[in-house]
């Protein structure tokens, strides 16, 4: 069987455990690189992303991939582009915060399994919406989601993180703290309480949204849901960072 590891690149260990994990499934494992720009709202974001092709090459091979992909504009998109349209939870949190970033994201998902053609395709557990949201394409390529991979604090690994200056790295940890503090809380409300009273103690950190959501439909949890996932996103000296974790023993 063949196996896809979609990536837009600076590729890290969060990667590099994606595509041992393809590996330990195949003996081919796809890695493409291509940065979209369909699910960059801002141009100044597309902009600033990160680019290291030659070390995401020596990391990718490392780590067990057999072809390295590095596909143009045109290889995607020939001719006109046609926009696909996200499941509904596209709407919520990350979607409505960065209004078409997920028909962006849905639209060359597509594209890679229609050219690639694999039978499977890992994505991290890091952009737990983006997760569920391709898992709703109904594909029938096999949707596989690997748990965040994290720094020696907490921090979820992101290719974003080298644009952190040196305070704002430490106050990113505050992400994971909160998730961390509430983790096993009681009851969804003081879980809630946990995460607020966490994340207003560092002033670096600006809230976009701190919830504690059902994973299925991304509805606010409630003690009788059976699986809860805390979702934060924020930004930090003006860098967009986003984190999860389930909530419950």
């Amino acid at each position: 069987m063949s196996v896809l590891v979609p990536t837009m690149g600076a590729l890290h260990k969060g990667h590099q455990a994606l595509i041992k994990r393809a590996r330990s499934m195949s003996k081919e494992v796809v890695v493409s690189i291509f940065i979209n720009p369909l699910q960059f709202e801002n141009p100044d974001d597309i902009a600033k992303y990160p680019r290291s092709p030659e070390r995401d090459i020596q990391l990718a091979t490392l780590a067990g991939a057999t072809e390295i992909w590095m596909p143009d504009y045109e290889e995607i998109y020939p001719g006109e582009i046609t926009k696909l349209k996200a499941s509904s939870i596209a709407d919520l949190y990350e979607g409505a915060s960065r209004p078409g970033h997920f028909d962006g994201v849905v639209t060359v998902v597509n594209r890679l399994f229609e050219i690639v053609k694999p039978e499977a395709a890992i994505f991290g557990e890091k952009d737990f919406q983006q997760l569920q949201i391709i898992r709703a394409m109904k594909s029938s390529v096999e949707i596989i989601g690997i748990p965040t991979v994290r720094e020696y604090d907490g921090l979820a690994l992101s290719s974003r993180n080298v644009r952190l200056s040196e305070h704002g790295r430490t106050s990113a940890n505050v992400i994971y703290r909160a998730m961390a503090a509430a983790r096993l809380a009681p009851t969804v409300a003081i879980a809630q309480e946990i995460i607020d009273t966490t994340i207003s103690t560092d002033v670096g950190f600006e809230c976009d949204y701190a919830v504690i959501v059902d994973e299925e439909n991304f509805s606010l949890a409630t003690d009788l849901t059976k699986h809860k996932r805390a979702i934060i996103a924020g930004w930090i000296d003006g860098v967009r960072l986003i984190d999860n974790m389930r909530m419950g023993a």
